[in-house]
């Protein structure tokens, strides 16, 4: 435990300790004062906010753990996964870590992805990538259902994304240096958790 979330439990005792001598004889009676009411309301306040201090610092704890065992890009930290999964079960296991799949905003950032998964996973491997035109055919967003600003499709032999109804979630392959495929969702690839640097 840092020192900054020893300092938190110390307050959060600290405010406990005050309400508690704050206290009168009367309150005790049942008789509340006024101003002994909005003193403990301010209390009360206080230890709420230090506890969602403290959460986020837990959550922050837990981000650098995920970055120490991934990699960091571009404000992102990434971490790989090699077990293969279904779209949906990637999907699911991204969230449940408090991240998303992957998803690249920039060229930069695939080719950065395209090597992280070259070099954790196998240098040809395939991973599913946060993105899927499951509504509508041929739209495709990224997971909060917002359009792609960047698209790095297979264009010069596959055409992609070419699966029509049948293939709405997309792909990285490594054996086409980080271009992106369209493929079933029900296919089981590995994946890479993405996790927002704050």
């Amino acid at each position: 435990m840092d020192t900054r979330a020893v300092w938190l439990m110390f307050c959060l005792l600290l405010l406990a300790q005050c309400t508690l001598q704050q206290t009168t004889p009367e309150n005790k009676n049942g008789t509340q004062d006024s101003e002994s009411s909005i003193t403990i309301e301010e209390l009360k306040k206080q230890i709420d906010h230090i506890v969602q201090e403290l959460t986020l610092l837990k959550e922050r704890q837990a981000l650098q753990t995920v970055c120490l065992r991934g990699t960091k890009i571009l404000g992102k930290c990434f971490l790989a996964d090699p077990v293969k999964k279904t779209f949906h079960a990637a999907f699911d296991d991204c969230t449940a870590k408090g991240g998303s799949l992957s998803t690249p905003l920039t060229g930069d950032e695939n080719y950065q992805l395209y090597s992280y998964v070259r070099q954790s996973i196998d240098p040809e491997e395939q991973i599913w990538l946060g993105i899927n035109d499951m509504v509508t055919d041929g739209q495709w967003v990224d997971q909060s259902g917002s359009s792609l600003r960047f698209k790095n499709w297979e264009t010069e032999i596959t055409l992609q994304p070419d699966g029509g109804r049948r293939q709405n979630c997309a792909i990285l392959s490594t054996t086409a240096n980080g271009k992106w495929f369209d493929e079933s969702c029900r296919a089981e690839k590995a994946s890479v958790c993405e996790f927002n640097i704050i």
